[in-house]
């Protein structure tokens, strides 16, 4: 059994409806090949895709949204917020209390996770036709940037 990683987004995040791509790996360093990057999918169709994949090889899935930039300007400006990002989460990081509640706060975030993901059942992979009609979804969300 592999791993797979993606975004904690809340539910009203803009992020869930962009296009998602998958990239999977070797999950140790005793392997080394070059990462296969795939998609673009709808998320749900990336979860379940990596996750079918995932559960039958010693793999590591990272699904993420794909940004659609438009611009040199709209690139610098994601890097700058993921940047500022970074930098707020180390500061709560180095703020922390070492001996505080962090585990139960962990813990609570990931039941929340599992109730909203339905107890961490995987879900059914799309079949072709699915993947096709989400293609054609992304495609005009695209277009229509």
């Amino acid at each position: 059994m592999g791993a797979l990683m993606t975004l904690d987004l809340p539910a009203d995040s803009p992020l869930l409806g962009l296009p998602w791509i998958i990239t999977f790996g070797p999950l140790g360093d005793l392997d080394e090949w070059e990462p296969v990057v795939c998609g673009p999918y709808e998320r749900p169709h990336a979860l379940a895709l990596a996750e079918a994949v995932v559960a039958e090889e010693q793999l590591v899935a990272v699904v993420e949204p794909l940004l659609p930039a438009l611009s040199p300007d709209e690139i610098r400006s994601e890097i700058a917020a993921a940047q500022v990002a970074a930098e707020d989460e180390a500061r709560q990081v180095e703020g922390a209390d070492l001996y505080g509640d962090f585990e139960d706060v962990i813990d609570e975030e990931l039941d929340a996770a599992a109730d909203e993901a339905g107890h961490g059942e995987p879900a059914e992979p799309p079949d072709e036709a699915e993947v096709r009609a989400g293609f054609t979804r992304i495609a005009a969300l695209l277009t229509a940037k």
